[in-house]
């Protein structure tokens, strides 16, 4: 494949993300945005037969692409020839029981132990500055999968050591068996997270934020000048590639032509 040398942000995320993911493994969705985009991509060019279900219940759908803004779920287009139409009840029972691998997940902040808010910030939950639309299915994503990927954008807002609201669970306070001792199953937790710049993962002990991987057009100092608080960092960071020419002509022309997800962020130019 040959490697793209102008892209968006999102379009960076979204193409890390999909060459992430296995053909063993089982995958539950959020419903719409980047992560959405990059289980179709992967399904497009290198998963064919991935088994990734909808936040709304459709286990392992082919989607008739391109999907409306409107319609990434829900809708008869994006649960093309599922394996079974179900419901969220029924798709958190089965998240509940262990057979979802990962969760994909976007959100608005997140914690140096990866706990999640997408409801509201500023103020409180009755008096908010500003309110969103709330966790949905994340709160069982991020509850139930044995691991979490997370995707956001690189931004001190984001990252920050206090979220306003918890929607979603992470590790946590990050202390032994937090998760466990609120009811959540044994070894589960955040896995990946992933910027437009760098990737984190978590430390096995304290259950913190650590920085693992950057992308070529930017180094540590400009990751952490984007933070609200300082993660661990690996010893040797590995290198994040930038999309190939052929993923961005997947995303641009088959899965998102109006450039409603992939257009946002700023361009990169390598």
């Amino acid at each position: 494949m040959t490697r793209a040398s102008d892209f968006t942000e999102t379009e960076a995320m979204v193409s890390v993300m999909a060459n992430m993911m296995e053909a063993d493994k089982s995958y539950w969705v959020v419903g719409g945005g980047p992560p959405r985009i990059a289980s179709l991509l992967a399904q497009a060019l290198y998963l064919p037969n991935l088994t990734a279900s909808t936040e709304d219940g459709v286990i392992a759908p082919q989607p008739l692409v391109p999907l409306s803004p409107l319609m990434q779920f829900v809708s008869a287009k994006a649960s093309y020839r599922g394996v079974a139409w179900t419901n969220m009840n029924t798709v958190c029972s089965l998240a509940s029981t262990g057979y979802f691998d990962y969760g994909m997940l976007a959100t608005l902040q997140v914690d140096p132990y990866g706990n999640i808010n997408s409801s509201f910030l500023g103020g409180d939950y009755y008096h908010p500055g500003r309110r969103y639309g709330g966790a949905g299915g994340a709160n069982e994503i991020a509850s139930m999968c044995w691991h979490t990927i997370l995707m956001t954008t690189q931004e001190k807002r984001k990252f920050v050591k206090k979220m306003d609201f918890v929607s979603s669970p992470g590790f946590l306070d990050g202390s032994p068996g937090a998760r466990e001792r609120a009811g959540l199953p044994a070894g589960s937790g955040p896995y990946r997270l992933i910027t437009p710049e760098a990737m984190f993962g978590y430390d096995e002990e304290t259950r913190y934020m650590k920085l693992l991987a950057l992308a070529e057009w930017v180094e540590v100092k400009d990751v952490l000048e984007k933070m609200d608080f300082e993660p661990l960092i690996a010893p040797n960071l590995e290198l994040m590639r930038p999309p190939t020419e052929e993923e961005l002509d997947v995303m641009r022309v088959r899965l998102d032509p109006l450039g409603v997800t992939i257009s946002d962020g700023k361009w990169i130019h390598l």
